[in-house]
């Protein structure tokens, strides 16, 4: 017993630094959140600033750009959220191929988009797309006068995002679906086997059923993040042609923060507390619907 309290205690020691760095990351910039009750502007001591209250909370209730902005970011975030499902048809896929080089590979080509930067694939997508990119030089070649405009359509927006989004994802979320999949009692498949189950039925009635409560779990997590869209794509791909389908929470809460010429970092602010005191919301509501679901909870 005592070798395994000293064995516990090095444990919680190698931690510490993770606990540290976790709380400077997430918890330290919290303290930020006094500028939404200031009147703040650059090069002024915070201490010196004006306190105006909820003034800024008041104003972006009545800022006429909110509700596009919400708009924009549920459709794009829930339209995205039909990844989940494609991770789940692509782990069953996966599983189902029987020559292992060939799955290796499949899994790391749909892995490889999660670790690319969406500088890189602006940079791709414009060279397809753009007025004169790839997909519009061999329309001119093979005599079409049409050019596909995608990327300042603005009523393509929203699923072009969207499909980035599941086609930049999906790989990464099938990993874990195959991780539940390869943990799945694999005496189950031999009784069905014996029992004369084709593959089909095995993944209809073992493979599905074992992981409904992994993707429960992600699922109901990636609705409570709805609002956490990012910020880094719509930068990317934002243009004055599209601009009422793409500017985003996250987005948005940049341009009045910092992209525009006033910088009202204290409007921006207060636009950022509202979009995480949402979400801490949506977090507790899923929580709930899973405790009902599931019989336990998720947090």
């Amino acid at each position: 017993m005592v070798k395994r309290k000293k064995f516990d205690n090095r444990l919680l020691l190698m931690a510490i630094p993770f606990c540290v760095i976790v709380f400077a990351i997430s918890y330290v910039p919290l303290f930020g959140w006094a500028l939404a009750f200031l009147r703040y502007k650059p090069g002024i001591n915070l201490w010196s600033s004006q306190f105006v209250g909820f003034h800024w909370f008041v104003f972006l209730f009545q800022d006429s750009n909110i509700p596009k902005v919400l708009l924009n970011t549920v459709a794009i975030s829930g339209f995205s959220l039909f990844g989940s499902v494609v991770s789940v048809i692509l782990a069953l896929l996966l599983t189902e191929v029987r020559w292992s080089p060939y799955r290796r590979f499949i899994q790391t080509t749909t892995t490889l988009p999660n670790f690319i930067s969406w500088v890189i694939i602006y940079s791709v997508a414009f060279s397809l797309f753009s007025s004169e990119g790839v997909v519009n030089s061999i329309i001119a070649i093979f005599g079409g006068s049409g050019k596909v405009a995608i990327l300042d359509n603005a009523k393509a927006t929203w699923g072009f995002m969207s499909l980035m989004n599941i086609w930049k994802g999906a790989g990464w979320g099938a990993i874990i679906y195959m991780a539940t999949i390869a943990g799945i009692d694999q005496e189950l498949y031999e009784a069905a086997r014996i029992d004369g189950a084709s593959r089909f039925r095995l993944v209809l009635h073992i493979t599905l059923p074992g992981i409904s409560e992994t993707f429960l779990v992600l699922m109901l997590l990636n609705v409570s993040s709805l609002l956490k869209t990012g910020m880094d794509q719509y930068l990317m791909f934002y243009n004055g042609a599209v601009a009422s389908k793409i500017v985003v929470l996250d987005y948005y809460t940049y341009q009045v923060a910092l992209g525009s010429k006033t910088f009202n970092y204290s409007y921006g602010t207060a636009v950022g507390i509202i979009t995480s005191l949402i979400s801490i919301a949506l977090l507790f509501i899923v929580n709930a619907i899973a405790k009902k679901v599931r019989g336990n909870s998720l947090v």
